[in-house]
């Protein structure tokens, strides 16, 4: 009877340490091919150009800087908040004789790029062929990429995904992009 007992004690150990041992396989990030550590590879959406002009009642004026001569405009209706990181926009750049550029664009928090995705030229939208994701910058006069991302469509470098926030932080009377202009007395202008 006692040897009984040992032998079931010991079938129960050895199928516990199989069990272990499989467990602490399947766990095994180097074994299942996923590594928790290693850094996201980026999957950008399908993207689809806006099928009408923008929306003159929906366009929203914003501010750039103090050195640009141009007019900046983002059509509130066409921001789309995508679930790949990328927020997607038309903007309308106006320039001081009056000639407006329309553009279809994108803008990723997490790497602080932008990316053109065509222009609405002749009354209808033609994709840009040489699209590609490019550095935004911030230190040139019109920095109106840079304004989007600090001031309504990314938190440090995450995208918001609100879009009433968005709308709500590209109010002319708010809107900065990051940098309130003041005078040398403190005083917004």
């Amino acid at each position: 009877m006692t040897t009984h007992y040992f032998d079931r004690i010991a079938l129960y150990s050895f199928g516990l340490a199989l069990c272990t041992a499989l467990a602490g396989c399947a766990g095994d990030p180097l074994e299942s091919g996923v590594d928790p550590f290693a850094p996201m590879i980026f999957k950008e959406g399908s993207t689809a150009m806006p099928l009408n002009p923008p929306n003159k009642a929906s366009l929203q004026p914003f501010y750039v800087s103090q050195q640009t001569v141009f007019k900046f405009a983002v059509d509130t209706d066409s921001i789309l908040i995508g679930a790949d990181g990328i927020t997607r926009y038309t903007v309308v750049l106006t320039s001081p004789n009056g000639n407006t550029q329309t553009q279809y664009e994108g803008i990723r928090c997490d790497s602080f790029q932008w990316r053109l995705y065509g222009t609405f030229d002749n009354n209808k939208w033609q994709e840009n062929p040489l699209s590609t994701w490019l550095p935004i910058k911030d230190h040139t006069p019109n920095r109106y990429q840079a304004a989007l991302a600090q001031g309504a469509f990314c938190s440090f470098n995450t995208q918001e995904k609100d879009l009433k926030s968005i709308v709500k932080s590209l109010n002319p009377n708010g809107f900065t992009g990051q940098t309130k202009p003041t005078n040398s007395f403190g005083v917004v202008n």
